[in-house]
């Protein structure tokens, strides 16, 4: 707790600017965000049925979605669901849930149907839309998905009476395209990938969340921050876990600012833990299995 409280301090921060946590106050409009929040904002103002947003872990997809629910009309319902299980029905009961609509834990499938279709008929005569988010969408099963695609046969006129944003990981995008989906990739009509930031959106990024925390935006050096996108490989939430260390590094031994080598010495300290791949792990199997012949030197 000191050691936060040094760092911000030190530099003369209002506040921790690379919390991990969610927060729409620090977004940083790059062009691909503001790309993916425009395709987000299509959607519902075009009643778009199915909208998907993807990207990597860490990318800011959850940021992305609190900055639409601040947007949103008050005219707009709208349910979040995050990380749904269960077998069939079961998403359909943490829809009416996350809509604030109680439900008879008795109702089998039809029955929940049913009162799923009452709520949304009678909140468009009320004039209002209703739009269901369901975040880390990649693992819904097939059954889940065809669930939610029937939702969306409910019209009244030519409108869409309620609008499904899904967001996910890449392997979401996979999962929608396969042959046994084609009517739900049909009803799809706008989706976005937001890619990991370039070096120079890095930069610009860094610096945004030291401004926005009170600071200069110089307190981590541009060499620094070449190597925190290189280590990242440009993910937002990678690169605030090694802001937020190597800043604390800096204040504990006086330095005037995050240089190369406090990186480089939060790296060697291996505190920045990061996912191995396939090929990470082939060369840490290859090392660490010795043959018997080894053994016995």
């Amino acid at each position: 707790m000191s050691g936060i409280g040094l760092y911000t301090e030190y530099f003369n921060l209002t506040e921790r600017p690379f919390a991990l946590l969610p927060d729409p106050d620090y977004i940083f409009w790059t062009g691909p965000y503001r790309r993916a929040f425009t395709v987000l904002e299509y959607g519902i103002v075009t009643r778009a049925p199915i909208t998907v947003i993807t990207g990597e872990v860490g990318v800011g997809k959850t940021t992305l979605v609190q900055a639409l629910l601040k947007a949103i009309d008050e005219d707009t319902r709208v349910g979040l669901i995050s990380n749904a299980q269960g077998g069939r029905g079961e998403l359909l009961r943490w829809a009416l849930n996350s809509l604030g609509q109680s439900t008879d834990p008795n109702l089998d499938y039809v029955g929940l149907f049913q009162e799923m279709q009452d709520y949304l008929i009678a909140e468009y005569a009320a004039g209002r839309r209703v739009v269901l988010i369901i975040d880390e969408a990649q693992n819904l099963s097939v059954e889940a998905l065809e669930e939610i695609r029937m939702l969306t046969n409910i019209n009244a006129n030519k409108d869409e009476l309620l609008q499904l944003i899904l967001v996910g990981q890449p392997e979401l995008r996979e999962i929608i395209t396969r042959p046994n989906l084609s009517q739900f990739a049909q009803r799809v009509v706008a989706s976005f990938h937001i890619p990991a930031m370039s070096y120079e959106n890095t930069q610009a990024y860094v610096e945004h969340r030291l401004k926005h925390a009170g600071g200069t935006g110089e307190e981590i050096s541009r060499a620094a921050v070449k190597l925190i996108h290189e280590s990242a490989e440009g993910v937002p939430r990678l690169v605030n876990k090694l802001c937020d260390f190597s800043l604390v590094y800096a204040a504990a031994t006086s330095e005037p600012h995050v240089s190369e080598q406090t990186v480089k010495d939060v790296l060697e300290d291996d505190i920045f833990v990061r996912t191995r791949t396939p090929d990470d792990i082939e060369n840490v199997f290859k090392l660490t299995v010795t043959s018997p012949e080894e053994a016995a030197e």
